[in-house]
């Protein structure tokens, strides 16, 4: 069979992440915006990615920051206007950048003029357009089924006399994914912005999208993982993930392949990540790609960890494309996860380099979160300063996604670091300062370069874009994986361990780049990637 997805552009591609409220302020409201993604898309393309991911700034009363949309064909105020839209994909374009935006399709906010008219009459337009059930006989909601963000998944409304489904805040109604005309209209929303310019779309939450309808409880939860939420108590059969998901998406897939040049990748989290990822982009007939959470809630960057993620994605006919993310807007920054503070900085520092390499080694597309690049930490946002529901919920056993949304450093020495020229919507890092983009500029040993330097090397070496991968070695600190493609083979050599180690192998190697490398000895956090002479 031949896959048209080969010599695809998106294939092997890098993708950077831009959170827009916290990017760069154009307008000096505190609040990141389109003009100022645009105004700083140079950079953007000086890093070496192929393509920018824009987290959603569609209408939304902001609930949960966008992720619940109120207009899906629409900008919202704060980030400017469909005009501004139409100006960041022209800069893009001209730059040979693609921009995928952020489609949240598993539910809308209560704002959205679908839920208001569902809500408003069990017979309106719009009534099945969500998911609503009569209370048990003595008032409960009607099953077990818990909110990922804390308490039941259900709320009651009393307009409709009838609980409505939300699997995250009660302000984001579940859609109905089994109702035909809100498939239609969903499709009609990946028209309008795919007719705009747009180069493809990473698709939230997707295994939500649809419920079994029998609405039967869920069991609990038998696996050993921590238990902070009542979600987390059980096992998440039946609320998502219903067989039906992937004949939708073969919809979604005949939609993109209307346009040229088209790409889709979907987030996959949860305990059956793995089988739904490969599900949702089987055959290219599906999606193009999927990422999951392997690294985003890993607490240690380990051998074993990488090689299990990567090697369940084999390069083999019918298996999937993956994608990969170290850090995003969901999950701490991976600097503060995996390096003890103690260490001193420059153990840090070599290991920004060393993950920065890792990922651009792996097989599938990396995603580079903005500011991952310039090594930026995890920020301690204090309780009174919170803005994510999700942390506040939780406090103080959260996510701490606002630590990991916090506005990016351009200039150590101008106000807010040239972020905006008044307060930002959350506090800026104490030590970000000594991150700032024009800081790394001026100091060719900073990550910041190194950065372009990996991407560079990626580029030019067609085994790192899109050759194979096997495992050579793994044990407690060493992973040395090879990159088979066609008559090449690059082969990749790191320690993930704060200790001094030694790989004999790597003298009859002909490095390509490195890091705290002296002949067979691999500093803390050295790396290799090299050919066999």
């Amino acid at each position: 069979m031949t896959n048209k997805s080969d010599g695809a552009w998106w294939k092997g591609a890098v993708i950077y992440q831009i959170y827009p409220r916290s990017f760069a302020d154009a307008n000096g409201d505190g609040v990141g915006d389109l003009a100022g993604i645009t105004a700083h898309l140079d950079y953007v393309a000086s890093l070496g990615v192929d393509a920018v991911w824009i987290s959603p700034f569609f209408t939304s009363p902001m609930a949960d920051f966008g992720y619940d949309v109120s207009d899906y064909c629409d900008v919202d105020p704060v980030f400017g206007t469909l005009a501004d839209f139409d100006a960041l994909v022209a800069r893009a374009h001209a730059l040979g950048l693609k921009v995928l935006l952020d489609q949240v399709w598993a539910h809308t906010s209560d704002q959205h003029p679908w839920f208001k008219d569902s809500r408003a009459s069990r017979t309106s337009a719009h009534a099945d357009w969500y998911v609503w059930r009569d209370a048990k006989p003595d008032g409960s909601p009607p099953n077990n089924w818990q909110s990922v963000f804390g308490g039941p998944a259900w709320t009651w409304d009393a307009r409709r006399g009838q609980y409505y489904l939300h699997n995250f805040l009660k302000e984001q109604p579940q859609i109905n994914g089994h109702n035909a005309d809100v498939q239609a209209a969903l499709l009609d929303v990946a028209r309008f912005w795919l007719d705009r310019g747009a180069d493809g779309y990473r698709l939230d939450a997707l295994n939500f999208l649809m419920y079994d309808p029998a609405f039967p409880d869920n069991p609990p939860a038998t696996d050993d993982g921590p238990r902070t939420r009542p979600f987390d108590f059980q096992e998440h059969r039946y609320n998502q993930s219903h067989a039906d998901i992937p004949v939708f998406i073969e919809r979604i897939r005949a939609v993109f392949d209307e346009y040229d040049d088209r790409f889709t990748v979907a987030e996959v989290g949860g305990t059956d990540s793995d089988r739904e990822r490969k599900l949702f982009t089987a055959d290219d007939r599906r999606l193009n790609s999927s990422y999951g959470f392997d690294f985003l809630y890993a607490p240690a960057l380990t051998p074993a960890v990488v090689a299990e993620a990567v090697t369940k994605w084999p390069d083999e006919a019918g298996v999937g494309w993956p994608s990969w993310a170290f850090e995003n807007h969901d999950a701490p920054r991976a600097i503060s996860r995996w390096v003890a503070p103690e260490h001193a900085p420059e153990v840090r520092g070599a290991f920004a380099r060393m993950k920065m390499l890792l990922l651009g080694a792996l097989r599938g597309n990396p995603i580079l979160y903005y500011g991952e690049e310039l090594g930026l930490t995890q920020v301690d946002v204090p309780f009174e300063l919170l803005q994510d529901p999700e942390a506040i919920a939780n406090w103080p056993l959260t996510l701490s996604r606002d630590g990991a949304r916090t506005p990016m450093p351009w200039k150590h020495d101008a106000a807010q670091l040239g972020f905006s020229t008044v307060q930002p919507w959350l506090p800026l890092g104490g030590d970000h300062g000594t991150l700032a983009v024009d800081v790394q500029e001026a100091d060719a040993d900073s990550l910041l370069h190194w950065t372009r330097a990996v991407l560079a090397l990626r580029r030019d070496e067609a085994a790192l874009r899109l050759g194979g991968f096997e495992v050579l070695h793994a044990d407690d600190a060493l992973l040395v994986f090879a990159r088979p493609y066609r008559n090449d083979r690059v082969v990749c050599v790191f320690n993930l361990s704060p200790e001094p180690q030694v790989w004999a192998g790597a003298a009859d190697l002909s490095r390509l780049i490195s890091i705290g490398v002296n002949g067979a000895d691999f500093a803390p956090y050295g790396a290799l990637v090299a050919r066999k002479d």
